[in-house]
């Protein structure tokens, strides 16, 4: 068994998953490097995966797949992973060589002399924006403790946008199988039904403040591109509702974990309304109120919480005016947290 296998999305990703996949073999023989290629069919993708496994034949393999979307092919990974744990890597990004080695140690810890187990390992990443001199860290230190096991009731506040990505996660392969994982096909933005769903199966965390995964932000066919995402608007509705479907976080019994749940829920809520009103949509405009009236449907509870939260009433000020204000307070939260 491999201590920990990496599942490598590639679509139409020849002129970038080198450098990816070249960050990743600096692990070594405990590693397993597996690229899926989502049906591409644009470049040499398919070559390029085949040629890694050629060449490096025990630590990478070739999956091939028709095209089911950045969800399918990461369950195409974790369908083939080996590993004690599983974590995803983009195939436009990259890992930090030193960080790596410190993740490595501390999983292979957990693996071998470890008593109790490690449900989910948490480091940071960077914000590799294109063009940006000062790269922004999401990271945990105030959180929760670093270098240390512990449980949700040792976690402490994170605030709006500070907030667990695929990028700074890495969990135990089988936990991602006991909360029944299932990422639909042909869909955007199921990154975070990835983070999302597992976490009231995670009994065990450890945070590592290392700068392990850079994030990188400038292509302009990016999923994350804020043009793109208003394209995608459905996508992102869909996913939302999804997760509000998964469970009801009332029912959460740790505290700690509830209000974590709670606050993604509510930054999920606040991403499908600034897409909404930045696009000047009268559709758009509709699916906004489609969307809290399917939370006020759901959940009344959990509505009012968001609904009459600072971040929910900032996203339905009335008027032209009031979608002013939240788009400028909407700026001013991507200019501190760094993202697109």
């Amino acid at each position: 068994m491999k201590l920990l296998s990496i599942a490598v999305p590639c679509y139409n990703s020849a002129a970038y998953m080198g450098k990816c996949i070249d960050s990743l073999l600096k692990g070594g023989e405990e590693v397993e490097i597996l690229i899926v290629n989502d049906g591409s069919f644009k470049d040499n993708t398919a070559e390029i995966a085949d040629e890694y496994e050629k060449k490096y034949p025990s630590i990478c393999k070739a999956v091939h797949k028709e095209n089911g979307g950045h969800g399918d092919a990461v369950k195409e990974g974790l369908k083939n992973a080996t590993g004690k744990f599983f974590k995803v890597v983009d195939s436009d990004d990259w890992v930090d060589e030193v960080s790596y080695m410190k993740i490595l140690e501390t999983l292979r810890f957990f693996a071998n002399e470890s008593e109790t187990e490690l449900d989910m390992l948490l480091s940071n990443f960077v914000y590799e924006k294109e063009g940006q001199e000062n790269k922004k860290v999401m990271n945990y230190r105030r959180v929760m403790p670093t270098e240390k096991l512990i449980t949700w009731d040792d976690v402490g506040h994170f605030l709006p946008g500070q907030y667990i990505l695929m990028h700074s996660v890495i969990y135990r392969k089988e936990l991602l199988g006991e909360c029944g994982l299932d990422l639909p096909k042909h869909t955007f933005y199921v990154d975070n039904i990835f983070v999302y769903q597992p976490l009231p199966y995670v009994r065990t965390i450890y945070y590592l403040d290392v700068n392990f995964y850079r994030y990188f932000i400038g292509r302009d066919d990016q999923s994350v591109n804020e043009t793109v995402m208003i394209g995608r608007i459905d996508q992102q509705i869909k996913v939302t509702k999804m997760m509000l479907d998964f469970y009801d976080p009332y029912k959460i019994e740790n505290r700690r974990l509830r209000r974590y749940m709670i606050l993604y829920l509510e930054i999920m809520m606040v991403v499908c309304s600034i897409l909404a009103i930045k696009s000047g949509s009268e559709e758009n405009f509709e699916k906004k109120k489609e969307v809290w009236k399917y939370l006020r449907e759901h959940n009344l509870r959990l509505f009012i919480r968001i609904r009459w939260g600072f971040l929910g009433q900032s996203m339905n000020l009335p008027g032209k005016g009031g979608r002013e204000v939240s788009i400028m307070g909407y700026k001013i939260t991507r200019k501190f947290y760094g993202f697109n």
